[in-house]
């Protein structure tokens, strides 16, 4: 465990925790709830009232605006504008050592002696842009740069995205370092009759994920139209996420492949009933096109499910040996896998075996250790320049 003799104040962009949760957030939550308990003193910024997390501690102070959801600016360019200009203002107020940005981006007006550190957590607007908002994408491909330029370390959540940031910005090869997520606290879980009442009424393997271009939904429906009709008629395909940007409409393509009573869309669902789906699924499928991370593939393994994932980005690096590999852009490829999980319960059954073990490489306590002593060495950095 990491360890330190002096008591630091810490600023947070905490702006993604102003809304319902997802992956940055999830991460951003889950570092949190372990970092406040390490002592320090933490100070939380937000543009809007924190809705996720009991940030109660003594130790924590919330520092939050409550910025008008209807104004002449468009919402995005008003949360930017407050990030470089009171954000920054509130850390000079707090008398901050070091500022962290969970989620890609910096302020560009920090005093000069708060050391910062930035968490990338992967570069779709390089690698995958096409699947990102015009808006979003323009704005990693000016931010990330910038603020990989202005911090003292940067933190990436796999090997895999480090190699792709340093292969961006060569400069930034010192700065970099790895911290990969840490497995999921275990919600209880309802028993597998509970789930008829949300009308999975058989078995089932489960995507998890927003609802946009880069999560390759639809190459994954076209793969399992392909299955013999059999197989439709007794397994469900159950998606669960919220919609993201794209307009893509799972219902519609599950619709045109003759796919209605074979798919169930749950949308946007809680934790404790993604921990129940988790639990009774026979596998999750996630053959993304780009993952900086995959963390439904952790908190699938977790829980001993077994995992169908692609075959590039950091989701071989994450699954390790208790995963089936397709290739994302091949519908023939992961076709062939699902048919593979599905007809074959040994395979399911020596994948989660593998699991369970696979998860335990990961902790969020071992995460905070790493992110504490990655802190120190920016405050460092930092006294030393200025």
């Amino acid at each position: 465990m990491f360890e330190s003799n002096r008591i630091y104040r810490i600023g947070v962009d905490a702006r993604i925790l102003s809304e319902r949760i997802t992956g940055i957030g999830r991460y951003t939550y889950e570092m949190l709830a372990v970092l406040v308990d390490r002592g320090h003193k933490w100070f939380l910024y937000s543009h809007r009232p924190l809705v996720v997390g009991d940030w109660s501690q003594s130790n924590v102070q919330l520092r939050t605006a409550n910025l008008p959801e209807a104004i002449n600016l468009p919402r995005r360019m008003l949360r930017l504008a407050w990030a470089q200009s009171v954000l920054p203002w509130w850390a000079n107020q707090d008398d901050i050592d070091l500022f962290w940005a969970p989620g890609h981006r910096l302020p560009y007006y920090l005093p000069r002696r708060i050391a910062r550190v930035v968490t990338i957590h992967d570069l779709v607007w390089k690698h995958a842009g096409e699947t990102m908002r015009p808006f979003a994408r323009w704005l990693d491909a000016k931010q990330m740069p910038a603020a990989v330029r202005i911090a003292d370390r940067v933190i990436t959540v796999s090997g895999h995205t480090a190699q792709d940031l340093v292969a961006e910005m060569p400069e930034a090869k010192n700065k970099v370092r790895v911290v990969h997520l840490g497995a999921p606290a275990l919600h209880p879980t309802a028993s597998r009759g509970s789930l008829k009442s949300i009308g999975i009424d058989r078995p089932y393997f489960l995507f998890v994920g927003t609802l946009e271009p880069r999560k390759n939904l639809y190459r994954l429906l076209e793969a399992y139209a392909t299955l013999p009709e059999g197989i439709k008629n007794s397994i469900l395909l159950v998606i669960a996420g919220g919609k993201g940007w794209g307009g893509v409409d799972a219902q519609a393509v599950s619709s045109r492949l003759g796919l209605n009573r074979s798919v169930h869309i749950l949308g946007y669902v809680s934790d404790e009933m993604l921990s129940t789906l988790y639990a009774h699924a026979l596998f999750l499928a996630m053959p993304s096109l780009y993952e900086g991370f995959g963390l439904p593939l952790l908190e699938a393994m977790a829980r001993g499910t077994p995992v169908l994932t692609s075959n590039c980005s950091s989701m071989p690096e994450v699954a390790g040996d208790a995963g089936l590999l397709v290739d994302p852009h091949d519908v023939g490829s992961i076709a062939k896998g699902l048919l593979a999980l599905l007809t074959d319960e040994t395979l399911r059954r020596n994948l989660a075996q593998r699991a369970k073990v696979n998860a335990q490489r990961f902790s969020w306590q071992k995460a905070a250790d790493a992110t504490l002593q990655i802190f120190d060495e920016a405050i460092e950095e930092r006294r030393r320049l200025f």
